[in-house]
Order: structure tokens, then sequence, then C-alpha cells
């Protein structure tokens, strides 16, 4: 059983978390499969997904030597201890739910609530978040957060919403440990086909270009 910190640090390198927004249950294992063979091995499986617990239950045993499986979309107590249960080595929520909180700490587990504003980011923090979720990071950008970290920089800023290889750069650069990555990373097109080779080359142009960000 991995601890806090090595799932943390698995979080953190290469610095890509994917937001699978499944369309069936049984898409989840060659999904994620197909983002591991491109090199990334953080994966959120939300709440969005049909049967999303079930999901997280197969994804866990049956990767749960090659990726980190972690749930996302939770928004209540209920979900975050069914979802540890089935599994899950990290919890995501987009908003700033701060009951949360002492479920993960119980369990071992990091979480990441969601903020839009510092005071939010600042209050998850001080209530034990171990990574500030910025979400919709598209409307505020990687300047929103470099101007956020510099009277907060003890706060560890995950972005989500708007990331994608032209922006994931800048958000490094602004001072990100990490960037979540949902339809840039998993395409519509891919989750309509099937088409897991062309994730797997997404996977690695992100991988790729986080690398690139973090030696710059």
């Amino acid at each position: 059983m991995l601890t806090k910190q090595q799932i943390i640090e698995k979080l953190i390198n290469p610095g890509v978390i994917a937001v699978v927004r499944a369309k069936r249950a049984d898409q989840a294992v060659p999904l994620i499969e197909a983002l591991v063979a491109g090199g990334v091995i953080a994966v959120e499986i939300t709440m969005t997904t049909p049967n999303a617990i079930a999901a997280i239950r197969e994804a866990s045993i049956k990767l749960g030597e090659r990726a980190l499986i972690g749930v996302g979309t939770v928004l209540d107590e209920k979900t975050c201890q069914a979802a540890i249960d089935a599994g899950a080595q990290f919890i995501v929520s987009p908003i700033c739910r701060r009951e949360l909180i002492p479920i993960a700490q119980r369990a071992g587990k990091p979480i990441m609530l969601g903020s839009y504003t510092s005071t939010e980011a600042q209050l998850a923090h001080e209530a034990g978040s171990d990574f500030i979720k910025i979400f919709p990071a598209d409307t505020l950008g990687p300047n929103y957060i470099k101007a956020l970290r510099a009277p907060l920089p003890h706060l560890r800023i995950v972005p989500t919403g708007g990331v994608d290889l032209k922006t994931i750069g800048d958000f490094f650069k602004a001072g990100c440990l990490a960037v979540g990555a949902g339809s840039s990373l998993i395409s519509k097109e891919v989750l309509d086909s099937d088409d897991w080779p062309s994730l797997t080359r997404m996977a690695a142009a992100f991988v790729k270009a986080a690398k690139a960000a973090r030696t710059a």
C-alpha cells in the first residue's frame, strides 16, 4: 500500500492528472491503459462517469500497480467514503467542501478541494486540503495563479479547465505543481470511437510538454 507521501509524489511527477469523464463504465480500464502507455499515470475518474464507483473498483484492481486511480467531482461525504472503499487513492472536489477532508485524512489519502478565489483557496489550505484545485482555470489563466502565489506561496495549486498543449507550459511556469486535463486530453472523438492509440499519443504529448516546462 502506498503512503500518502508516495501518492503525492506520483501526482506531481510527471504532473499531468487525467480527468476521466467516460461515457460508459466499461471504457475506464482501456482508457486508463491508453493513458498509462503515454506516460500519464494519475487518473481521476469523475463521479459523472456512469457507475463511477464500480469503475474505480475495477480500475484499481486491474491497474492499481501501474496507475494511480483517484475520484473526482466528489460533492458529499458518502461519495467520498464509497470511492475510498472502492480503491481511490486521491480525492478531488470541484468545490470547497471542507467536510471531505477528515474522511481523506483518516484514510491516509491526499485531497484536492476546488477554489476560485484567494479566500476559498486559503480556507481550503487551512482546513487541511493537500492541494488546491483552481477551477475553472480557463477563465483565470496562468497570470492569475502567478498573482495568487505571490502573497500565498504555500498553496500547492493544480489548475483544471483551460489546460491544453498550448497553455500547460505557462501554468507550470506560474508555479503549479501539477495540472488537471480533461477534454483537451481525452477528447469527445476519442470517447465516441474508443480510439485508444490516439489517446496514447496525446498523453505522451502532454507529458513531454510538462517535462519541457519544468526544465525550461
